[in-house]
């Protein structure tokens, strides 16, 4: 099928029209005939015009529509890529999220880890850290365990590095007994009198009177009696004030 442009249209029609009146001066209108002839022909072409507008004005149409499609596939791409973008963000902040949390449980349990603890230590409730309960009694389970020696050490470092814990009392009169168990009993006595000193109203000062009175004897002082005397006089009422007791009347 022959394809018309509209300026290869305009030339035919402008062809046509000026051939038209050539013909008619030639002769074509001496009758009727050649009139209604000349009329069909013009009805003709002006269809042909008609339909040739017609089928370019729907070619453009198309194209249009071509157009759109073809914007609408671009713009179906880029909301593809938006939402890829989106769930990629999206899991980076839901991963975020979760880091954040677990970096504040984290830092919760280091926290409450160096929270002060409530203890009971010879019948009195107090608050220790976390890390001078752990020396403690570290340091006492090496006494347990009959390592005398690392006891010691272990004792002596705690009551440097916590002179105003809880626990001060017990590990000093617990460094005592380390150097009494090594046959140290001027050591022991030096670190007895600690306890007396600095602790006189703990319940272990009337025990730690005792030990000295036990060192004393070991190195056959006679100091030792008074001790026991003391002992009687200041904790009357403690269970080694009975043991004194005993260990005098039998003197």
């Amino acid at each position: 099928m022959m394809k018309f442009s509209k300026s290869g249209l305009s030339a035919a029609l402008l062809a046509a029209m000026t051939w038209l009146p050539l013909q008619a001066h030639a002769g074509l209108f001496d009758d009727d005939e050649a009139r209604k002839a000349l009329l069909d022909l013009r009805a003709k072409v002006e269809a042909m015009r008609t339909e040739l507008q017609a089928r370019i004005d729907n070619k453009s149409d198309k194209s249009s529509t071509l157009d759109l499609i073809n914007q609408n596939d671009a713009t179906l791409q880029q909301v593809n890529q938006l939402r890829g973008q989106i769930e990629v963000l999206a899991n980076e902040l839901a991963n975020a999220q979760k880091r954040q949390k677990d970096f504040y449980v984290d830092l919760d349990t280091r926290l409450r880890k160096l929270e002060p603890r409530e203890v009971t230590i010879d019948g009195k409730t107090s608050q220790v850290d976390p890390g001078e309960q752990r020396n403690y009694e570290a340091a006492t389970k090496l006494f347990t365990a009959g390592d005398y020696k690392a006891a010691g050490v272990a004792l002596q470092e705690f009551v440097q590095r916590y002179p105003g814990s809880s626990y001060a009392p017990n590990a000093q009169y617990w460094l005592g007994n380390a150097y009494f168990a090594q046959r140290d009993c001027k050591a022991a006595i030096a670190a007895q009198l600690v306890v007396l000193k600095n602790y006189p109203d703990s319940p272990k000062a009337p025990d730690a009177m005792l030990n000295i009175a036990s060192c004393q004897t070991e190195l056959k002082d006679k100091a030792a009696k008074k001790t026991l005397q003391d002992l009687i006089k200041q904790y009357p009422d403690s269970t080694a004030a009975e043991t004194a007791k005993q260990r005098l009347g039998g003197k």
